[in-house]
């Protein structure tokens, strides 16, 4: 039976990859390997397991979400990742991203505000063997000063603009992606970090939980 299942599960992602995401363009081929191994199924709840690979997001409590698998691999496509790389993500939630990460780079270090989430995707990661994923609980919006700077780092959820605190934490040549916006609409936005300065570009609309932080935003 469990046998039975997994060979059901990996159709299933097979199919993902080849319908949802390699149709719209993403051509990076370790975002596409990535995206074929890890298990998103493992990310959500039993009862929603025959939707995990969906062309949809899918709830995973507290008011949060799994991301559309399609989001998942245009932002990680977007960060331009080597295998030496050290990245930041911002919103662990269901864990599904930052394995997504772990399996492309050097090391992932992801931040979780919410507790009972960060617990459970901390199991998954054990499960999995993600030993290079590094878990904080915490306020993201702040980032990891110490393990800091990163070369590439992610936000998962919507903030109203990027907070200063992640641009002074990138490496020179560092890529961030970040949805800014209000809690109805947003665009996700490439930041670049070079000697020049800090260069953005728009990658289009998405719709993403909101980031919430204690500390704030101002712009820059």
């Amino acid at each position: 039976m469990i046998e039975k299942e997994s060979t059901k599960f990996d159709r299933q992602r097979e199919e993902m990859v080849k319908r949802q995401i390699e149709t719209r363009g993403i051509t990076d081929q370790r975002v596409l390997a990535a995206m074929r191994k890890v298990p998103r199924h493992l990310f959500v709840s039993e009862a929603l397991r025959d939707q995990a690979y969906g062309d949809f997001p899918l709830p995973i409590g507290d008011q949060q979400t799994i991301s559309q698998p399609y989001i998942v691999a245009e932002m990680t496509q977007a960060l331009q990742l080597s295998e030496n790389d050290r990245v930041l993500e911002i919103g662990t939630g269901s864990g599904y991203q930052a394995a997504i990460l772990a399996e492309i780079v050097y090391r992932v270090y992801t931040i979780e505000r919410i507790h009972s989430l960060l617990i459970k995707a901390r199991r998954i990661f054990d499960h999995l063997r993600y030993h290079n994923i590094i878990t904080r609980f915490g306020d993201g919006t702040v980032g990891w000063l110490e393990e800091s700077p990163f070369d590439a780092i992610i936000v998962t959820a919507g903030a109203p603009r990027i907070p200063d605190s992640l641009i002074d934490q990138l490496a020179e040549n560092g890529r961030m992606v970040v949805p800014v916006g209000d809690q109805h609409s947003q665009e996700l936005v490439k930041t670049l970090k070079n000697q020049d300065g800090i260069h953005r570009s728009n990658l289009g609309g998405c719709r993403f939980v909101k980031l919430v932080g204690e500390k704030g935003w101002s712009d820059r």
